[in-house]
């Protein structure tokens, strides 16, 4: 009784804006579920039912023909495993040296961490351009190569920034001192205190150095020629191309080529965004603890 007593009342006004606001979340979730769930049911449609339009939120004449069409390509198989390890190596790589970076910039005993700091800053909003990023990757001689895309494009400013404040604001340099106090070497620590404590935002910039290169095509793009290093994105592209370009056909066999075009988009989506999808969930109980406290400025 005396909990229910100090409640707080709500007044109608407050209701009201609730209800404005649960109704406006409301239209947010349906904007954001319906695409995937159209996209999902689609993908599962016969090429008729998508190209007629029929489909609007179950499949519709349920058929697997656009993941039959998109697995039957070789391309696919290869696509998938060099973007696995393009993923997963490029990830590494990534967050080690971000490591690297943001942890000496963290501690006030590094001399010139502020210019160091500034001068990382500014390639965010100044770069080279194009050409003489492809100059430079072509003079060290990573053109149609791996590292090509593992190396240029290695560190994200966005995610030194949030890991060098996770470091100021969770690693005391106290903590660093009493180490040091112990005979613990830098790298003894950093492997056996920092990287413990900073799973976090560890896993927050794994997550977003993950996706960008599983998503990455305009790299391979430019500096790949070899088909069989191309990532799955570049494969899913050409796939697309060479679906939609038929030539000397009769119209029945176009028109065919055409729909199964348009339901191979649905089915390529869904077959890109499930590796996504599936890590997402291990690292999520991290995303928002390493966001929010790599956010707080130091």
């Amino acid at each position: 009784m005396r909990a229910a007593a100090l409640q707080i009342k709500e007044s109608s006004s407050d209701r009201i804006f609730l209800g404005f606001v649960y109704l406006f979340l409301t239209v947010v979730l349906i904007a954001v579920l319906y695409p995937l769930a159209y996209i999902v049911s689609a993908s599962l449609s016969s090429p008729a039912a998508v190209s007629s339009g029929r489909v609007w939120l179950y499949p519709v004449e349920l058929s697997f023909d656009g993941y039959i069409a998109v697995f039957k390509n070789p391309q696919v198989i290869t696509g998938y495993a060099n973007s696995l390890f393009y993923t997963i190596i490029g990830t590494f790589i990534s967050v080690v040296l971000t490591i690297m970076i943001a942890y000496p910039l963290s501690r006030k005993t590094i001399f010139g961490r502020g210019p160091i700091t500034l001068f990382i800053m500014f390639t965010m909003l100044f770069s080279g351009g194009l050409i003489p990023t492809y100059l430079v990757v072509k003079t060290f001689g990573l053109i149609d190569t791996r590292f090509a895309l593992l190396l240029p494009s290695a560190i994200w400013v966005w995610q030194v920034i949030i890991s060098r404040t996770f470091f100021q604001s969770s690693i005391p340099d106290e903590l660093a001192e009493a180490s040091q106090i112990d005979g613990c070497s830098d790298i003894r620590f950093i492997t056996s205190i920092v990287i413990p404590l900073s799973k976090p935002i560890i896993a927050v910039i794994a997550l977003m150095y993950a996706v960008g290169q599983w998503n990455a095509y305009f790299d391979a793009l430019i500096y790949l020629k070899t088909q069989s290093l191309y990532p799955l994105q570049l494969i899913l592209r050409s796939i697309l191309v060479l679906n939609n370009a038929s030539s000397n056909v009769d119209a029945l066999e176009m028109l065919k080529r055409q729909q199964l075009a348009e339901l191979m988009k649905y089915s390529l989506i869904v077959v890109a965004s499930l590796p996504v999808i599936l890590i997402y969930p291990f690292v999520q109980r991290y995303f928002v603890q390493g966001m929010l406290i790599g956010s707080v400025k130091g």
